[in-house]
């Protein structure tokens, strides 16, 4: 998928979602989306098309991010 397509795929969803579950909504929608392989430059693609789907992915990507790899080291 691409980002238009998922973009299409969110915006079709998020109308009938009740407002209180739409952040929670999102960032289960992009967990799914990285489980299926969608990489980290598709998802900054979809940065500016929704702000609750612009939240989800800051938050994804900023988790990303901050791996702690100290754990392994410390065997």
């Amino acid at each position: 998928m691409n980002d238009e397509q998922i973009a299409d795929v969110w915006n079709v969803f998020k109308n009938y979602l009740d407002k209180k579950h739409i952040e929670t909504a999102a960032e289960r929608f992009v967990d799914l989306l990285a489980d299926y392989g969608i990489d980290d430059i598709t998802f900054k693609e979809l940065l500016g098309t929704d702000k609750d789907l612009d939240n989800a992915i800051q938050y994804y990507l900023e988790d990303d991010d901050e791996i702690d790899y100290d754990d392994e080291w410390d065997e």
